[in-house]
């Protein structure tokens, strides 16, 4: 992809190495993002979906390749800064302390404020809007523990929107959910990113629900980029044998018009 073609991307990341440990967990791989844009990370287990995702907002070090966010190269960014623009929604979040959903979603507000200074009345609108976006103001004064999967991951993404980012990473959002709250989160991401100001990135397992949702796919395979384009140009027969080592017949749905994937049995 040309320079110019990146013109106005949120963030692009260019032959993006990270290795830790001596294993090399990322091998030069590229992803751009921009505002109204939902781009899907898939691939088999430990291909670097989790890692991309890390590496890109700062968390884990950047051994070779370069990341621009905004337009600015990431290095520039100090950490508060970077989480005024990007929000995360991780894969596995421990909330076993007794907040209420209320204080949960406020916390989205912390790279705003001074260290010790207390939300203002203008914090506690912004969450309150996060929590309307995502249906969960009804339960904002239950206790966090007390929710269901799907309710805890609308209540995770709000606590996100409340910092007011401008591209959000979601690290397998729908893991651990029956299908309909996976059909429920991929379609709130869904609205959030057509709504134009803000664009996101999840990894996802299943590959239907990705093609359905997003609007690019990144296949990733033992660290590198192996597809990159539409689901239809990205999950064909060859690339899914090649990355799962399976042999699959993708195909369109005559019924839903979505993309669905046969796979031979044994």
């Amino acid at each position: 992809m040309p320079p110019e073609a990146d013109a106005g991307a949120l963030l692009h990341a260019e032959g993006v190495r990270c290795r830790i440990d001596g294993a090399d967990l990322l091998r030069g791989a590229s992803l751009t993002v921009r505002a109204g844009e939902l781009v899907g990370l898939i691939g088999p287990n430990g291909a670097g979906k989790s890692t991309l995702l890390r590496v890109v907002s700062g968390l884990w070090p950047l051994s070779g390749g370069t990341v621009t966010l905004l337009g600015r190269p990431l290095s520039e960014y100090a950490p508060r800064q970077v989480a005024q623009i990007v929000a995360q929604v991780p894969q596995i979040t421990a909330l076993d302390f007794p907040f209420t959903v209320r204080q949960v979603v406020l916390m989205g507000r912390s790279p705003h404020l001074g260290r010790f200074t207390l939300e203002s009345a203008r914090d506690r609108q912004i969450a309150e809007r996060a929590m309307r976006r995502t249906g969960t103001l009804d339960l904002a004064e239950r206790l966090i523990g007390t929710l269901s999967g799907g309710e805890r991951q609308r209540v995770l993404i709000a606590r996100a929107l409340t910092q007011e980012p401008r591209l959000l990473l979601l690290d397998e959002p729908t893991a651990n959910l029956d299908l309909r709250h996976q059909l429920s989160i991929l379609a709130l991401v869904r609205a959030l990113v057509d709504e134009g100001d803000l664009g996101a990135v999840a990894a996802v397992h299943d590959l239907e629900l990705a093609a359905r949702a997003c609007d690019r796919l990144v296949l990733l395979h033992e660290g590198a980029v192996l597809a990159a384009g539409s689901p239809a140009e990205v999950l064909t027969s060859d690339r899914l044998r090649a990355a799962y080592g399976v042999d699959a017949c993708p195909f369109t749905d005559p019924v839903t018009g979505h993309l669905r994937i046969a796979v031979a049995s044994g």
